[in-house]
């Protein structure tokens, strides 16, 4: 594996790409392979011969040192002593957000990479961009970009307090914001009051934007706004909201973290201003 000094590198790249000083994020099945208690990966930690081969993707370009994710086609265990498989969710509440956005980035990456192996028009194989991060149907001439899904995040308020729901997938232990995907010809806004209605049977007046974030489960992009409550009274969609109440800042249940999520933005915004 020769390493290089720092140039300008394409999104696909190639273990001659490599410099001393870049960091690796490895991926097998879906999951990322842990060094132990550690998620990243150096030139004196990794097998070159691990990476021989593999997919790699430039993710974050820094002057000094780049994070390169690494999608390997074999198990590395048996290669890599003491390495681990850990989920990307695992990563929420123990990790800074840089390492888990840029992770983040590179799983949605990687769903891209396995989803767009052929092309959607032909059935062609595709092949990588020279220098987007694109894959390329040489035949029918289409480019493949990864997808981005918007969606709405909400946090409804009334005086002093917040409604915050418990989702019924993914056995929730937690309350969050309510949300929902982005329909054609809504705006961000039409998706918040009919997100409301349909999960909690509330309507709501006021409508505003507080903040953004990519969010890689799948692949999203979050619009998160604080919304006011107008009337009705909370009816769950059960197949969407296990429950759902309103809470104030001396009853609040336990929510995400303002660190990693933008759920727990909104909600810390809110507090701060009673």
């Amino acid at each position: 594996m020769l390493v290089k000094e720092h140039d300008s590198r394409p999104t696909f790249i190639t273990p001659q790409h490599i410099r001393l000083d870049d960091r690796f994020i490895l991926f097998f099945d879906g999951q990322i392979v842990c060094d132990g208690p550690l998620n990243l990966w150096t030139i004196e930690t990794i097998n070159p011969e691990v990476i021989m081969g593999a997919q790699l993707l430039c993710i974050t370009q820094e002057s000094e040192r780049d994070l390169i994710a690494v999608y390997l086609n074999n198990s590395p265990l048996e290669s890599l002593p003491g390495a681990e498989l850990r989920s990307l969710r695992s990563m929420l509440l123990s990790e800074s957000r840089e390492l888990f956005m840029g992770a983040g980035v590179a799983k949605q990456l990687e769903e891209w990479l396995r989803g767009h192996k052929y092309c959607g028009s032909c059935g062609g194989s595709t092949i990588p961009h020279t220098s987007e991060r694109a894959l390329v149907c040489l035949p029918c001439e289409r480019h493949y970009y990864p997808r981005i899904n918007p969606c709405v995040i909400v946090l409804v308020v009334r005086d002093d307090k917040m409604l915050l729901a418990k989702s019924s997938r993914h056995n929730a232990d937690f309350y969050s914001c309510l949300a929902g995907f982005m329909e054609v010809g809504e705006s961000p806004e039409d998706t918040v009051r009919r997100e409301v209605f349909e999960e909690v049977g509330i309507k709501v007046g006021r409508v505003d934007y507080i903040s953004s974030q990519s969010w890689p489960f799948p692949s999203q992009l979050m619009l998160g706004f604080i919304a006011q409550y107008e009337s009705g009274e909370i009816t769950p969609e059960p197949s969407e909201i296990a429950d759902a109440e309103w809470f104030d800042q001396d009853n609040l249940p336990n929510v995400p973290s303002a660190r990693i999520s933008v759920a727990g933005k909104l909600i810390a915004h809110f507090l701060e201003r009673e």
